[in-house]
């Protein structure tokens, strides 16, 4: 049943993960493997650092949205130092020196901790599995990033998508071998 999984949209979702594969099969897939060719593994992990801390100030608002004030401390620490010590967020040094271990946090899981319901299971490619709490919070996070905000207000969109395009390569990049064990 369903219903019993919270998969009301089964029919749906089965289509859009089959489109998802070809997506993969003939776009991600390859551009993830060409990535980890062409892109040293220590410069690979320096872009995913810097891109997450790049991410600070929306894990920082989640983080008080929450009522987390320690976390966001930490948060607030580890962007100060991986922006500056850390040489714009590639080597994080906020963890090996000082020992504040990474976290996130985004408005998916802000509305669950104000109750918000996770709704149905939801297939979206590129994306991957989700809800539409947590496909609303990144659309949340997305509109609320400061650097978004810049980037749009000084016309210079294409980075948003560049970072955006960076961010899913590096992600796929980092699941290459375990999607293929899987299948």
């Amino acid at each position: 049943d369903a219903a019993a999984v919270n998969d009301p949209w089964e029919p749906a979702n089965r289509a859009l993960f089959e489109l998802h594969q070809i997506i993969d099969h003939f776009l991600l897939k390859p551009a993830a493997f060409t990535y980890t060719i062409l892109v040293p593994d220590p410069l690979r992990t320096g872009v995913r650092n810097a891109l997450h801390n790049l991410k600070a100030p929306v894990y920082l608002a989640n983080d008080l949205l929450q009522g987390e004030t320690g976390r966001a401390g930490e948060t607030a620490q580890r962007f100060a130092i991986n922006s500056t010590i850390g040489v714009l967020g590639f080597y994080d040094a906020a963890d090996k020196w000082f020992g504040i271990r990474p976290h996130t946090e985004d408005f998916g899981q802000t509305l669950a901790i104000w109750g918000g319901d996770v709704g149905p299971y939801l297939f979206v490619p590129v994306i991957g599995p989700s809800n539409p709490r947590d496909l609303g919070g990144l659309v949340v996070d997305s509109a609320a990033d400061p650097l978004n905000w810049y980037l749009h207000n000084t016309d210079r969109d294409g980075w948003v998508m560049a970072r955006t395009v960076v961010s899913g390569i590096g992600a796929r990049a980092e699941l290459l071998d375990t999607l293929d064990n899987l299948e």
